[in-house]
């Protein structure tokens, strides 16, 4: 597939690093600097120019493309370039990147001729409100229309005795769940009946959202379920966040230091407490009992504020903290410090992006550890070799693991008795560097 990526940025660049081994990948950005690292680090082409001049896209060879992917950080630089691209290369797949929830409804409503429109702040706050309801989880997607849950958790040695240090054959786990790897240092395990999980491992489960909620609770019992929380930003992020978990029915304030945004975002949300403050003051904190909050969630634009924010928080009582990074850098930082969930919303909008290059099988992509993993959703063709196996006799193809498949629009967590079919949807954990193989194999 031609790949034509606008924007050497940490979205292009996450795009790049997933799918260049497959895929002949052209990138355009004005910063030379960030494509000299690009091609120094991958075998990619890269364009140094505007890539929302027709210009620039003809001379690179856009009538070629087959997906064109428009992810710089202006708006409406990825929409004029979307639509010379649309002009250029009439067959193409073209997906913008959009931090205007004006342009996604426009879009909604047909009017913007493009594929597809991912918004960073949109699915930073889909994946918090997912997050919420499993409070031990470092990372979580939902698949299958909302009937299958990916998590991932850490383990230490405060998690039950029902599992730690036995073997899976002999724990009792949460019905309807497989673990579907075993994440110890720089391995992946794929968990046999005899495989034991141990304190400092982290895991990955396949079940349903009941087993990820009965995980949670194995491995952290003490983290309260969340139905207040408080939102220290409240920009186009925190705005986004609110109002998804104000629809799930929780509780929230929010924290925004800037008076005139303070009074728009309480006409906009009238369910939510705004208070204009910047939620650095202790006194502030003891005076709005912060710390009896069930969770405090950190989406100003800085990381560094996030930071020291979400420490401040948990010395005042905080249990349960949730941080956007929007440097990579600082997710191992925010890790150090001991928050609880880390968001990076361009790593989440990248992985909404890929999955547009992968087989048409493939429904839905989840990255996992830097896209070191995935968790595909693909449809098993007709003249599959594995289609008719049972469970049992699958071999473990590329180091790939199904831990439930949709058949009939229903999620099935598979026994080793268990046939898989073709036309089910399976879906499967992955090492990442493997998933082309493991669509073909399917």
């Amino acid at each position: 597939m031609r790949i034509f990526v606008i924007g050497a940025g940490q979205v292009g660049s996450t795009i790049v690093a997933a799918l260049h081994e497959e895929h002949a990948i052209t990138i355009i950005d004005l910063d030379q600097i960030k494509l000299d690292a690009l091609s120094y680090q991958y075998d990619v082409v890269t364009v140094a120019g505007n890539g929302a001049s027709r210009r620039v896209l003809e001379e690179a060879g856009v009538a070629e493309a087959d997906l064109f992917v428009a992810c710089t950080s202006r708006d409406e630089a990825n929409i004029i370039s979307a639509m010379f691209s649309r002009k250029l290369a009439p067959r193409a797949k073209i997906i913008v990147r959009t931090s205007n929830a004006e342009y996604l409804e426009i879009w909604h409503e047909q009017q913007l001729d493009v594929d597809f429109i991912v918004s960073s702040e949109q699915e930073t706050a889909i994946a918090i409100s997912r997050a919420i309801g499993v409070p031990a989880a470092r990372q979580t997607d939902i698949f299958a229309d909302g009937q299958v849950q990916i998590v991932e958790f850490d383990i230490d040695d405060k998690a039950s005795g029902s599992f730690l240090g036995r073997r899976l054959r002999d724990a009792r786990l949460p019905a309807d769940s497989k673990v579907a790897s075993i994440i110890r240092g720089d391995r992946a395990i794929l968990p046999r009946g005899d495989e034991m999980i141990t304190a400092g491992d982290r895991i990955v489960v396949i079940g349903s959202p009941q087993a990820a909620s009965e995980w949670s609770r194995l491995i952290a019992g003490d983290i309260a379920a969340v139905n207040d929380v408080v939102i220290f930003g409240a920009g186009r992020t925190g705005a986004a966040i609110a109002y998804r978990l104000l629809q799930q029915g929780i509780a929230v304030s929010l924290v925004e230091p800037d008076a005139a945004r303070a009074r728009d975002i309480a006409l906009e949300l009238p369910g939510a407490r705004v208070f204009c403050t910047t939620g650095l003051d202790p006194d502030f904190l003891e005076r709005e009992r912060i710390g009896s909050t069930h969770a405090a969630i950190f989406a100003m634009r800085d990381d560094a504020k996030n930071l020291y924010a979400a420490t401040l928080a948990r010395v005042h009582g905080v249990r349960y903290t949730i941080a956007v990074a929007h440097e990579l850098i600082s997710i191992q930082v925010f890790e150090n410090a001991g928050i609880n969930l880390i968001i990076n919303p361009r790593s989440l909008t990248a992985e909404e992006i890929v999955r547009f290059a992968y087989d048409p099988r493939t429904t839905q992509v989840s990255m996992l550890e830097g896209n070191r993993y995935e968790v595909l959703d693909i449809i098993v063709r007709s003249e599959s070799p594995l289609a008719g196996l049972s469970f049992r006799d699958l071999p473990l193809t590329n180091g790939a693991l199904i831990g439930a498949v949709v058949r009939n629009g229903i999620a099935v967590f598979p026994h080793g008795n268990d046939v898989l079919l073709a036309g089910d949807r399976a879906i499967l954990f992955t090492e990442a560097d493997r998933a082309a193989a493991v669509e073909r194999a399917l």
